[in-house]
């Protein structure tokens, strides 16, 4: 099975690196899907975007991603986001409830942590 090296990385830490058998990220150009042996690229993430990371395990890492940037290179995968947070830290409730009561700024972010939990099962 190919495989390739991922850092989903923000601002105030790491959130996870490992093996991967592919990634998928929303960019200001469309949705992108990476695999092993993808030619390099360099792709700003979306404001209110989800990344989804196929393990060589067979798990899958879901994160609500705020801005920043997708780098691929011939060793791996870099995403690096303003702010991110991993699918199984987010409160769903509060992000429901938070995307009924925000204004439009804070509306994306809120719906990318609700949808970053509905695409982690």
């Amino acid at each position: 099975m190919a495989e390739m090296t991922v850092e989903l990385v923000a601002v105030e830490r790491r959130l996870w690196s490992g093996k991967a058998t592919s990634v998928s990220a929303q960019t200001t150009e469309g949705e992108i899907g990476i695999l092993p042996g993808h030619e390099p690229v360099l792709g700003q993430l979306v404001e209110g975007g989800v990344v989804r990371v196929h393990t060589t395990d067979g798990g899958l890492v879901t994160a609500a991603v705020h801005g920043g940037f997708l780098s691929v290179t011939g060793t791996g995968v870099s995403i690096l986001a303003e702010d991110a947070e991993l699918a199984g830290e987010i409160d769903v409730d509060a992000a429901r409830s938070a995307l009924q009561d925000a204004d439009d700024a804070e509306r994306a972010r809120a719906a990318a942590r609700v949808r970053a939990v509905e695409q982690s099962a």
